[in-house]
C-alpha cells in the first residue's frame, strides 16, 4: 500500500516533514515555553509561548542559561541545578515555584524538565513552562477562606458555650448576692460579719462583671442601639481615653471622615477603652498609641460567603513588641491572656469581640514581633451612607 493510500512514508523526505511538522506545532504554541536546554542548562531553541510568557525574544535569549528565569533565592539555593540533575537521574522532573520575567515581574509556574538521550549519551533537556499564576492565586484565595471558616466556626462554637455558662453562673451569681443582703440586715450581725460579708460582695460584683463580660463576648448581652456618627462619639470621649493612657505613653487621635453607624454607645466605649488599655499596658517601657477611624470596604473575615459592604474602622495602634501570629490567632478567646496572673482576666478582647459581632460588625487583630500591634473594630456604616469616602 503506498502514500495515497494513507500509509505514512517512510523514507528520509517523510522523516523531515514530521521534523518540520514538529518544529511548526512547538512555534504554534503560545500558552506553554517549549525549548530545548543543552546538557549544562543553556538555551538552544525557543518558541512563542516562551516569549510571550517570560518576555524574551528568541534572539536575545539563545545562548543563554536558564537559571537566569529563577529568582535570586532559588539560585542561591542552587534549585536549576538540581532541577536539571534530577531529571537527569531520574528520568523527569516536575514542580511549580516562583519565576522571573524580563521585566523583574514574577510568576507562578508549573514546569516539566526531560532528559534527551542518544545512544546512552545525554545531548540535553527539553523544557516546558506554563504560568499559572491564576490558579495559584485561586488556591490561595480557597486555602485562606477556608482558614477563616474553620477560625469563624470555632469562636462560634466557643461563643455558644461562653453563652450558656454565662447564664447559668449569673443566676448563681443572683442567689448568692440576694443572700448575702439577706445575711447583711440580719439583727445582731457584729462588725466582723459586716466585713466578711462586704469581701464576699466585691467578690461576688467582681464575678457579674466576669459573667457581663462572658456574655457580650457570647453576643447575649443586650444592646442599646442608637445611630450616631463615628467621630462624634469618639471626640466625646477622648479626654477618657487620653487619661487611660497615663503620663508615660503618647497618645494621638487620627480621626478621619467615616459616617454614621447604629450601635451602643456605652459599650463601644467600653470596647475602645479596653483596647486603649491593652495597647498601654503593651508599651511597658513607654511608647505611643493611636486611636484612628476611616471608612473600609469588603467582606467580614468570619462570613467570607456574604458580600462586600462598607464599614466604620475604628483602629487602636500601639508601638509595642507585637505578637507572634499563634498567639494573635488566639487573643479573642475568652481568658486568654499573655499577661501574668493577676494582671488581667483574659475577657477584654473576648468583650471586643463579642461587642463588634453583636453590631453587626466585626474585629481583627494585625500584628507582627517587633511591629506592634492593631487591633480593627469594624461596624457597618447606615447603609445610605456608605457611598460617603
Amino acid at each position: 500500500m503506498d502514500a495515497q493510500a494513507g500509509v505514512a512514508p517512510v523514507n528520509g523526505a517523510g522523516l523531515e516533514d514530521e521534523t518540520r511538522q514538529l518544529a511548526l506545532l512547538i512555534r504554534s504554541v503560545n500558552d506553554y515555553a517549549i525549548y530545548m536546554l543543552d546538557p549544562e542548562g543553556y538555551i538552544r531553541t525557543w518558541n512563542p509561548g516562551g516569549e510571550r510568557i517570560k518576555g524574551y525574544a528568541e534572539g536575545e535569549i539563545i545562548g543563554s542559561h536558564f537559571s537566569r528565569f529563577f529568582t535570586p533565592e532559588d539560585v542561591a539555593t542552587r534549585l536549576p541545578y538540581r532541577a536539571l540533575e534530577a531529571a537527569r537521574e531520574q528520568g523527569k522532573f516536575e514542580g511549580e515555584g516562583w519565576r522571573v520575567r524580563k521585566d523583574g515581574t514574577r510568576f507562578w509556574a508549573s514546569v516539566v524538565i526531560d532528559p534527551i538521550w542518544r545512544g546512552g549519551e545525554l545531548i540535553g533537556f527539553a523544557k516546558v513552562t506554563r504560568d499559572i499564576t491564576e490558579r495559584h492565586q485561586a488556591q490561595l484565595r480557597l486555602q485562606e477562606t477556608q482558614v477563616q471558616l474553620a477560625h469563624a466556626q470555632k469562636m462560634e462554637a466557643v461563643g455558644k458555650l461562653t453563652l450558656g455558662l454565662a447564664h447559668d453562673f449569673n443566676n448563681l451569681l443572683a442567689v448568692m448576692v440576694n443572700c448575702l443582703e439577706l445575711i447583711d440586715i440580719r439583727p445582731g450581725a457584729d462588725a466582723r460579719m459586716h466585713e466578711l460579708v462586704s469581701v464576699a460582695q466585691r467578690a461576688a460584683d467582681r464575678g457579674t462583671l466576669l459573667t457581663r463580660q462572658l456574655l457580650s463576648f457570647g453576643c447575649g448581652h443586650p444592646m442599646a442601639m442608637e445611630r450616631h456618627p463615628v467621630e462624634s462619639l469618639l471626640q466625646a470621649s477622648m479626654e477618657l481615653y487620653r487619661r487611660a493612657c497615663g503620663g508615660h505613653i503618647s497618645f494621638h487621635d487620627e480621626l478621619g471622615r467615616t459616617g454614621e453607624i447604629d450601635v451602643d454607645c456605652g459599650q463601644l466605649e467600653a470596647a475602645i477603652l479596653n483596647l486603649i488599655v491593652n495597647a498601654r499596658d503593651a508599651c511597658r517601657e513607654g511608647g505611643a498609641v493611636r486611636l484612628r477611624s476611616s471608612i473600609w470596604e469588603g467582606r467580614s473575615p468570619y462570613a467570607p460567603e456574604e458580600a462586600p459592604r462598607a464599614y466604620a474602622r475604628i483602629e487602636v495602634a500601639d508601638s509595642g513588641p507585637g505578637m507572634e501570629a499563634e498567639v494573635a490567632a488566639r487573643a479573642f478567646e475568652p481568658f486568654f491572656t499573655t499577661k501574668t496572673v493577676g494582671q488581667g482576666s483574659g475577657l477584654g478582647l473576648s468583650q471586643v469581640f463579642g461587642f463588634a459581632t453583636q453590631s453587626g460588625g466585626f474585629a481583627i487583630i494585625t500584628s507582627e514581633p517587633g511591629r506592634g500591634c492593631i487591633v480593627a473594630l469594624c461596624l457597618p456604616l447606615v447603609r445610605e451612607q456608605a457611598h460617603v469616602q
